[in-house]
């Protein structure tokens, strides 16, 4: 049974059709890299991103040029659009008329108060969800002067006084992200932020880096999070083709035994004991099953020592000797393959299981 802590049950908004907050399950989001105003390049990555199961993709509006391609974008796609919006709320007003289902903005940099009541006013008729987002690199002046530096308890004042200008007018459709590329000032942030408010709380690593070490600080502090039973939808923030923030994200969801989507592959890391190119092979059959939503286990492992063992407790399994590999389903040994042929057989009879 799961060992992490009871989830907090926070208020529920939509983003789009996509539940947030409330029990709902966890949402995976992320954000296009391309430019918003190269219509054709942006919704082919989208395409690519629902594909890989994100449920929610944001995308930035840094000019009108933007807010005209996302009214287009929008009308292409099916999946939730969320609009990041900084400095003009001209181009947030843009953006609610382009039919955007989600706003990402910071209540103080986007212009006037005036301005602020504006953009308020049109995303309550319209319903659709604000998420404030604080980022530790651009904290307004005078909390940063008042606690130093980023601290986490600077991350959440900024929060709360941005929370407290959209409750003044009157607007309770809010999510709230506290990021910081420091793994344990996030943690805290959230944390504390947790213990202030009942919105539903969007988690992230900012600037976590490349694919090694942005996925590991993001699995520690998103990780860390979920499994306190912090958090109603995350991004996981790779300098990285988007796609591998979606697929990094199911796997934080699948180890925390919260979601799963796709493949689950157990595979040994090798050592002087394997006798069959497991590297390859594990490859191949990653590769092919990329797009099976199911999530069968499949243990690919090289040698005698803990190969069976693995293979018997998968869906599918396979354990190396010399040249070959014993397959096996549901715990039963089914034949003995000859290496060249493993990844087309496991493919294929994984494909069996699933369909």
């Amino acid at each position: 049974m799961p060992t992490h802590a009871k989830r907090k049950i926070t208020r529920r908004i939509y983003v789009g059709n996509v539940p947030i907050g409330g029990g709902a399950p966890i949402a995976v989001q992320s954000m296009t890299n391309t430019d918003t105003r190269n219509v054709s390049s942006t919704i082919d990555q989208i395409d690519r991103l629902s594909e890989a199961g994100c449920e929610i993709v944001r995308l930035a509006i840094p000019d009108k040029e933007a807010a005209t391609a996302f009214k287009e974008i929008k009308a292409t796609v099916k999946i939730p659009l969320i609009a990041d919006i900084h400095f003009d709320h001209r181009l947030a007003l843009a953006a609610l008329d382009a039919g955007a289902d989600g706003l990402r903005i910071n209540p103080g940099n986007i212009g006037s108060e005036k301005a602020v009541t504006k953009v308020v006013k049109v995303a309550g008729k319209l319903k659709v969800p604000i998420r404030i987002g604080v980022n530790a690199g651009s904290l307004q002046k005078d909390v940063l002067l008042k606690h130093g530096h980023p601290s986490p308890e600077a991350m959440v004042e900024s929060a709360l006084i941005h929370v407290k200008i959209l409750e003044s007018l009157g607007f309770d459709l809010i999510k709230i992200s506290l990021k910081s590329s420091n793994v344990m000032n996030t943690i805290r942030a959230y944390e504390l932020l947790s213990e202030e408010v009942d919105y539903p709380l969007h988690l992230g690593v900012t600037e976590a880096g490349t694919l090694i070490s942005g996925t590991v600080k993001s699995a520690i502090g998103i990780g860390y999070l979920l499994a306190s039973g912090i958090g109603d939808t995350f991004r996981v923030s790779l300098t990285r083709d988007p796609v591998d923030e979606v697929k990094v994200a199911y796997e934080i969801l699948r180890a925390l035994d919260l979601r799963h989507r796709g493949p689950e592959i157990i595979s040994c890391p090798t050592c002087g004991r394997c006798e069959i190119n497991l590297f390859d092979l594990v490859e191949k059959v990653e590769k092919a099953l990329s797009g099976i939503e199911a999530s069968p286990k499949v243990a690919i492992m090289g040698c005698v020592v803990n190969g069976p063992g693995e293979a018997k407790q998968a869906d599918i399994g396979v354990a190396g000797g010399k040249g070959h590999g014993i397959l096996f389903k549901k715990g039963e040994v089914m034949r003995k393959v000859p290496e060249h042929e493993l990844a087309e057989i496991l493919i294929s009879e994984v494909k069996k299981l699933v369909n």
